[in-house]
């Protein structure tokens, strides 16, 4: 089953869900606001694709926080930290299939490319 990970809210999502059920691919929306986020789920993540990629430091949620808070995040266990404590802290969309590639962001041609390739 494919999952589109994610904050219901947030535009990129809107797009790429519209993207998902205008080509009739079939996927369960997970939202880390609504049904949670685990440590294990979100370690997997950042096996997969790095921290430092994961970790949305070009967003809001970023900007707000002090510098104090910033400069903790120092390496994989201080993100982690961060990002289960701000869901929102996490880049989004992130796309998942079993065995597959997670793919992070959002764009029509890089959606369809993964799908072709799935």
């Amino acid at each position: 089953m494919i999952v589109l990970y994610g904050i219901k809210n947030c535009d990129t999502i809107k797009k790429a869900r519209r993207w998902l059920d205008d080509h009739g691919k079939t996927y369960r929306f997970h939202d880390y606001r609504v049904d949670g986020l685990d440590e294990s789920l979100l370690r997997s993540f950042v096996n997969a694709l790095g921290w430092e990629t994961l970790l949305n430091t070009r967003g809001t949620t970023w900007r707000k926080l002090d510098d104090a808070q910033k400069s903790a995040v120092k390496d994989a266990d201080s993100a982690i930290i961060l990002m289960l404590e701000m869901p929102a802290m996490i880049k989004r969309p992130l796309l998942c299939a079993p065995g597959k590639p997670m793919l992070l962001g959002f764009n029509d041609s890089g959606y369809q490319t993964w799908f072709d390739e799935v």
